[in-house]
């Protein structure tokens, strides 16, 4: 039997990655993109806009992510997507509608597109939670970044099954 697994390391063909961002809640979102520039930059991804490996799009809201996650995940040009986005109950049910509509919409886009699809989207009950992930304790941005390259590189290593078929 063959052991498939990713790694972190700079491939000889270079990675590319879309990033979604939500603009509501941006406090939060900035801060959670700005943990992911670092750890895609850390281990060789350049993260300049005006370069050829990242592309940034910014949509209102968290709802708004999957369909832009959607149109990018079939254009083929990307090896992995990290969605980025903060929902923060308040005194309504909108908070439910909103986290479970873009948690389902960013899980089917991977499942049919085959691209990996990072949910990088918070989900917390106040604002304080959602910075503490977003850096006041840790920087929960490193880690979807980690899980974009991580699946990055485990979809290169496993294409050959794909192709054989």
């Amino acid at each position: 039997m063959t052991v498939y697994e990713g790694s972190f390391t700079p491939p000889a063909r270079p990675f590319r990655f879309a990033l979604v961002i939500a603009r509501f809640n941006d406090l939060v979102t900035e801060k959670l993109l700005s943990g992911c520039q670092d750890c895609l930059k850390r281990h060789g991804i350049d993260v300049d806009p005006a370069g050829t490996q990242v592309d940034y799009i910014w949509v209102p809201g968290s709802f708004e992510v999957p369909l832009v996650t959607r149109k990018l995940a079939v254009s083929g040009q990307y090896d992995a997507i990290i969605c980025l986005g903060a929902v923060i109950r308040g005194q309504t049910p909108h908070f439910d509608f909103v986290a479970g509509e873009a948690a389902k919409g960013i899980a089917a886009i991977a499942s049919q597109t085959g691209v990996p699809v990072i949910f990088g989207i918070l989900t917390t009950d106040t604002m304080q939670q959602a910075l503490e992930r977003a850096g006041i304790k840790s920087n929960h941005g490193w880690g979807y970044a980690m899980n974009a390259l991580e699946m990055a590189s485990l979809m290169r290593a496993m294409a050959p099954l794909t192709e054989a078929k």
